[in-house]
Protein backbone atom coordinates (compact mmCIF):
# COMPACT_ATOMS: atom_id res chain seq x y z
CA UNK A 1 0.00 0.00 0.00
CA UNK A 2 1.57 3.33 -1.07
CA UNK A 3 2.54 5.72 1.69
CA UNK A 4 0.38 8.78 2.03
CA UNK A 5 1.97 12.22 1.79
CA UNK A 6 3.19 13.67 5.07
CA UNK A 7 1.16 16.51 6.63
CA UNK A 8 4.02 18.96 6.06
CA UNK A 9 4.23 17.95 2.39
CA UNK A 10 0.46 18.29 1.97
CA UNK A 11 0.44 21.74 3.56
CA UNK A 12 3.29 22.88 1.31
CA UNK A 13 1.47 21.57 -1.77
CA UNK A 14 -1.71 23.35 -0.69
CA UNK A 15 0.21 26.59 -0.14
CA UNK A 16 1.77 26.45 -3.60
CA UNK A 17 -1.63 25.60 -5.10
CA UNK A 18 -3.16 28.64 -3.38
CA UNK A 19 -0.25 30.78 -4.59
CA UNK A 20 -0.75 29.50 -8.16
CA UNK A 21 -4.44 30.38 -7.98
CA UNK A 22 -3.45 33.92 -6.97
CA UNK A 23 -0.90 34.15 -9.78
CA UNK A 24 -3.38 33.00 -12.44
CA UNK A 25 -6.24 35.21 -11.23
CA UNK A 26 -7.00 37.22 -14.36
CA UNK A 27 -9.62 39.54 -12.90
CA UNK A 28 -9.35 43.12 -14.13
CA UNK A 29 -7.41 45.59 -11.96
CA UNK A 30 -8.17 49.30 -12.03
CA UNK A 31 -4.58 50.43 -12.32
CA UNK A 32 -3.15 52.68 -15.03
CA UNK A 33 -0.04 54.62 -15.91
CA UNK A 34 3.34 53.91 -14.39
CA UNK A 35 1.77 51.98 -11.49
CA UNK A 36 0.37 49.42 -13.93
CA UNK A 37 3.73 49.10 -15.66
CA UNK A 38 5.56 48.62 -12.37
CA UNK A 39 3.01 46.12 -11.04
CA UNK A 40 2.99 44.10 -14.26
CA UNK A 41 6.79 44.01 -14.24
CA UNK A 42 6.82 42.84 -10.61
CA UNK A 43 4.12 40.23 -11.23
CA UNK A 44 5.93 39.02 -14.36
CA UNK A 45 9.10 38.50 -12.31
CA UNK A 46 7.21 36.57 -9.63
CA UNK A 47 5.61 34.32 -12.25
CA UNK A 48 8.99 33.71 -13.87
CA UNK A 49 10.41 32.70 -10.48
CA UNK A 50 7.46 30.33 -9.97
CA UNK A 51 8.02 28.77 -13.40
CA UNK A 52 11.64 28.13 -12.37
CA UNK A 53 10.55 26.03 -9.38
CA UNK A 54 12.32 22.83 -10.45
CA UNK A 55 15.27 24.65 -12.03
CA UNK A 56 15.71 26.81 -8.94
CA UNK A 57 15.55 23.93 -6.47
CA UNK A 58 17.84 21.82 -8.65
CA UNK A 59 20.51 24.51 -8.94
CA UNK A 60 20.16 25.26 -5.23
CA UNK A 61 21.14 21.63 -4.64
CA UNK A 62 24.03 22.04 -7.08
CA UNK A 63 25.33 25.08 -5.17
CA UNK A 64 24.65 23.89 -1.62
CA UNK A 65 26.00 20.34 -1.78
CA UNK A 66 29.68 20.41 -0.73
CA UNK A 67 32.22 19.13 -3.21
CA UNK A 68 33.13 16.39 -0.73
CA UNK A 69 29.52 15.21 -0.75
CA UNK A 70 27.18 14.46 2.15
CA UNK A 71 27.07 11.55 4.60
CA UNK A 72 29.62 9.61 2.59
CA UNK A 73 27.75 10.09 -0.73
CA UNK A 74 29.68 11.77 -3.56
CA UNK A 75 28.42 15.18 -4.65
CA UNK A 76 27.09 14.07 -8.03
CA UNK A 77 25.07 11.28 -6.40
CA UNK A 78 23.58 13.66 -3.83
CA UNK A 79 22.55 16.08 -6.60
CA UNK A 80 20.91 13.20 -8.51
CA UNK A 81 18.99 12.11 -5.40
CA UNK A 82 17.86 15.71 -4.86
CA UNK A 83 16.67 16.04 -8.48
CA UNK A 84 14.67 12.80 -8.27
CA UNK A 85 13.14 13.86 -4.94
CA UNK A 86 12.09 17.24 -6.35
CA UNK A 87 10.50 15.61 -9.40
CA UNK A 88 8.63 13.07 -7.27
CA UNK A 89 7.36 15.81 -4.97
CA UNK A 90 6.18 17.98 -7.88
CA UNK A 91 4.32 15.05 -9.41
CA UNK A 92 2.62 14.00 -6.17
CA UNK A 93 1.78 17.61 -5.31
CA UNK A 94 0.01 18.08 -8.64
CA UNK A 95 2.53 20.71 -9.75
CA UNK A 96 3.41 18.58 -12.74
CA UNK A 97 1.26 16.24 -14.87
CA UNK A 98 2.29 12.77 -15.99
CA UNK A 99 2.53 13.98 -19.58
CA UNK A 100 4.89 16.74 -18.46
CA UNK A 101 6.93 14.22 -16.48
CA UNK A 102 7.26 12.03 -19.58
CA UNK A 103 8.44 15.05 -21.56
CA UNK A 104 11.00 15.85 -18.86
CA UNK A 105 12.21 12.23 -18.97
CA UNK A 106 12.67 12.68 -22.72
CA UNK A 107 14.69 15.87 -22.13
CA UNK A 108 16.81 13.96 -19.63
CA UNK A 109 17.46 11.14 -22.11
CA UNK A 110 18.33 13.51 -24.96
CA UNK A 111 20.55 15.59 -22.69
CA UNK A 112 22.35 12.58 -21.28
CA UNK A 113 23.02 11.17 -24.77
CA UNK A 114 24.52 14.51 -25.78
CA UNK A 115 26.62 14.63 -22.60
CA UNK A 116 27.93 11.11 -23.16
CA UNK A 117 29.00 12.01 -26.70
CA UNK A 118 30.56 15.36 -25.80
CA UNK A 119 32.62 13.91 -22.93
CA UNK A 120 33.75 10.78 -24.82
CA UNK A 121 37.46 10.14 -25.35
CA UNK A 122 37.41 11.23 -28.98
CA UNK A 123 35.62 14.55 -28.32
CA UNK A 124 36.29 15.77 -24.74
CA UNK A 125 34.36 19.05 -25.11
CA UNK A 126 34.10 19.12 -21.31
CA UNK A 127 34.56 16.75 -18.39
CA UNK A 128 33.15 15.81 -14.98
CA UNK A 129 36.18 15.57 -12.70
CA UNK A 130 34.63 14.15 -9.53
CA UNK A 131 33.93 10.54 -8.60
CA UNK A 132 30.34 9.23 -8.49
CA UNK A 133 28.69 5.84 -8.20
CA UNK A 134 26.04 6.97 -10.67
CA UNK A 135 28.38 7.75 -13.54
CA UNK A 136 27.63 6.02 -16.84
CA UNK A 137 30.19 6.32 -19.65
CA UNK A 138 31.98 8.93 -17.54
CA UNK A 139 28.85 11.09 -17.21
CA UNK A 140 26.92 11.50 -13.92
CA UNK A 141 23.24 10.71 -14.34
CA UNK A 142 22.19 14.03 -12.79
CA UNK A 143 23.50 15.86 -15.88
CA UNK A 144 20.36 15.09 -17.88
CA UNK A 145 18.34 17.09 -15.37
CA UNK A 146 20.13 20.26 -16.46
CA UNK A 147 18.35 19.89 -19.79
CA UNK A 148 15.14 18.74 -18.10
CA UNK A 149 15.20 21.96 -16.02
CA UNK A 150 14.76 24.00 -19.21
CA UNK A 151 11.81 21.84 -20.26
CA UNK A 152 10.26 22.11 -16.80
CA UNK A 153 10.55 25.90 -16.92
CA UNK A 154 8.75 26.09 -20.26
CA UNK A 155 5.90 23.79 -19.16
CA UNK A 156 5.44 25.69 -15.89
CA UNK A 157 5.61 29.09 -17.61
CA UNK A 158 2.87 27.95 -19.97
CA UNK A 159 0.55 27.55 -17.03
CA UNK A 160 1.34 30.51 -14.79
CA UNK A 161 1.70 33.03 -17.62
CA UNK A 162 -1.35 31.70 -19.49
CA UNK A 163 0.71 31.44 -22.68
CA UNK A 164 -0.70 31.23 -26.18
CA UNK A 165 1.26 31.09 -29.43
CA UNK A 166 0.12 32.79 -32.62
CA UNK A 167 1.28 31.93 -36.15
CA UNK A 168 3.26 28.87 -35.13
CA UNK A 169 4.86 27.14 -38.14
CA UNK A 170 3.52 23.74 -39.26
CA UNK A 171 4.47 21.09 -36.72
CA UNK A 172 6.40 18.96 -39.21
CA UNK A 173 8.63 21.90 -40.13
CA UNK A 174 9.26 22.79 -36.48
CA UNK A 175 10.01 19.13 -35.70
CA UNK A 176 12.44 18.85 -38.63
CA UNK A 177 14.36 21.96 -37.58
CA UNK A 178 14.46 20.74 -33.96
CA UNK A 179 15.84 17.38 -35.09
CA UNK A 180 18.52 19.02 -37.26
CA UNK A 181 19.51 21.30 -34.36
CA UNK A 182 19.99 18.29 -32.10
CA UNK A 183 21.90 16.29 -34.72
CA UNK A 184 24.23 19.23 -35.41
CA UNK A 185 25.57 18.98 -31.84
CA UNK A 186 26.90 15.55 -32.88
CA UNK A 187 27.77 16.01 -36.55
CA UNK A 188 29.60 19.33 -36.40
CA UNK A 189 32.71 17.56 -35.10
CA UNK A 190 33.04 15.80 -38.44
CA UNK A 191 31.08 17.74 -41.05
CA UNK A 192 31.37 21.33 -39.83
CA UNK A 193 29.13 23.48 -37.66
CA UNK A 194 25.77 24.27 -39.30
CA UNK A 195 24.63 26.28 -36.27
CA UNK A 196 24.26 29.61 -38.07
CA UNK A 197 22.54 28.06 -41.08
CA UNK A 198 20.04 26.43 -38.74
CA UNK A 199 19.64 29.71 -36.86
CA UNK A 200 18.82 31.41 -40.18
CA UNK A 201 16.23 28.73 -40.98
CA UNK A 202 14.68 29.12 -37.51
CA UNK A 203 14.63 32.90 -37.97
CA UNK A 204 12.60 32.51 -41.16
CA UNK A 205 10.39 29.80 -39.70
CA UNK A 206 9.42 31.71 -36.55
CA UNK A 207 9.59 35.26 -37.96
CA UNK A 208 5.82 35.80 -37.67
CA UNK A 209 5.36 33.80 -34.48
CA UNK A 210 4.35 35.69 -31.37
CA UNK A 211 3.83 34.48 -27.82
CA UNK A 212 0.92 35.95 -25.88
CA UNK A 213 1.28 36.02 -22.10
CA UNK A 214 -0.50 37.61 -19.16
CA UNK A 215 1.74 39.16 -16.52
CA UNK A 216 -1.26 40.48 -14.55
CA UNK A 217 -4.73 40.86 -16.07
CA UNK A 218 -4.02 42.07 -19.62
CA UNK A 219 -2.51 40.07 -22.44
CA UNK A 220 0.89 41.15 -23.74
CA UNK A 221 2.83 39.90 -26.75
CA UNK A 222 6.41 39.50 -27.84
CA UNK A 223 8.23 37.71 -30.68
CA UNK A 224 8.80 34.06 -29.83
CA UNK A 225 12.34 34.31 -31.21
CA UNK A 226 13.15 36.91 -28.56
CA UNK A 227 11.94 34.46 -25.91
CA UNK A 228 14.30 31.77 -27.25
CA UNK A 229 17.27 34.15 -27.09
CA UNK A 230 16.44 35.38 -23.57
CA UNK A 231 16.02 31.87 -22.16
CA UNK A 232 19.28 30.84 -23.84
CA UNK A 233 21.02 33.79 -22.16
CA UNK A 234 19.88 32.82 -18.67
CA UNK A 235 20.87 29.18 -19.25
CA UNK A 236 24.31 30.43 -20.30
CA UNK A 237 24.53 32.39 -17.03
CA UNK A 238 23.58 29.24 -15.10
CA UNK A 239 26.29 27.34 -16.97
CA UNK A 240 28.87 29.93 -15.92
CA UNK A 241 27.77 29.55 -12.31
CA UNK A 242 27.94 25.74 -12.49
CA UNK A 243 31.43 25.69 -13.99
CA UNK A 244 32.60 28.25 -11.42
CA UNK A 245 31.41 25.81 -8.73
CA UNK A 246 33.42 23.06 -10.45
CA UNK A 247 30.46 20.88 -11.37
CA UNK A 248 32.01 20.32 -14.77
CA UNK A 249 34.86 21.95 -16.65
CA UNK A 250 35.74 22.96 -20.18
CA UNK A 251 39.33 22.40 -21.31
CA UNK A 252 40.16 26.11 -20.89
CA UNK A 253 38.95 25.96 -17.25
CA UNK A 254 41.22 23.14 -16.04
CA UNK A 255 43.95 25.43 -14.66
CA UNK A 256 41.75 28.28 -13.46
CA UNK A 257 38.14 29.21 -14.00
CA UNK A 258 37.21 31.52 -16.86
CA UNK A 259 33.84 32.54 -18.23
CA UNK A 260 32.12 30.17 -20.64
CA UNK A 261 32.57 31.52 -24.16
CA UNK A 262 29.69 33.68 -25.29
CA UNK A 263 29.21 31.45 -28.36
CA UNK A 264 27.58 28.93 -26.02
CA UNK A 265 24.69 31.39 -25.71
CA UNK A 266 23.74 30.67 -29.33
CA UNK A 267 24.01 26.91 -28.71
CA UNK A 268 21.68 27.12 -25.72
CA UNK A 269 19.22 29.30 -27.65
CA UNK A 270 19.03 26.66 -30.39
CA UNK A 271 18.59 23.95 -27.77
CA UNK A 272 15.70 25.97 -26.30
CA UNK A 273 14.01 25.86 -29.74
CA UNK A 274 14.28 22.07 -29.69
CA UNK A 275 12.93 21.94 -26.13
CA UNK A 276 10.04 24.25 -26.99
CA UNK A 277 9.12 22.02 -29.94
CA UNK A 278 8.79 18.99 -27.64
CA UNK A 279 6.73 20.94 -25.10
CA UNK A 280 4.50 22.29 -27.88
CA UNK A 281 3.36 18.74 -28.62
CA UNK A 282 1.94 18.13 -25.14
CA UNK A 283 -1.83 17.78 -25.42
CA UNK A 284 -2.86 20.65 -23.16
CA UNK A 285 -0.21 22.92 -24.65
CA UNK A 286 -1.00 22.12 -28.27
CA UNK A 287 -4.58 23.30 -27.72
CA UNK A 288 -3.25 26.85 -27.14
CA UNK A 289 -1.10 27.03 -30.30
CA UNK A 290 -2.39 28.60 -33.49
CA UNK A 291 -1.01 27.19 -36.75
CA UNK A 292 -2.17 29.18 -39.80
CA UNK A 293 -3.85 27.14 -42.53
CA UNK A 294 -1.85 26.93 -45.74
Amino acid sequence: MPASPSPDSSRLSLSIGTFDALLTDGRSRRIEGWRRGALEFLWFGIKQARACLFAGLFFAAVLLVPRAGLLGMPRYDVVLAAALAIQLWMLRAGLETRDELLAICLFHALGFALEAFKTSSGIRSWSYPDFAYTKVAGVPLFSGFMYAAVGSYITQAWRVLDLRVRHHPPYWMAALVALLIYLNFFTHHRFGDARWYLAAVALGLYARTTVCYRPLDRERRMPLLLGFVLIGFFVWLAENLSTFWGLWRYPNQLGAWSAVHVSKWSSWSLLVIMTFTIVANLKHVKARIHVPES
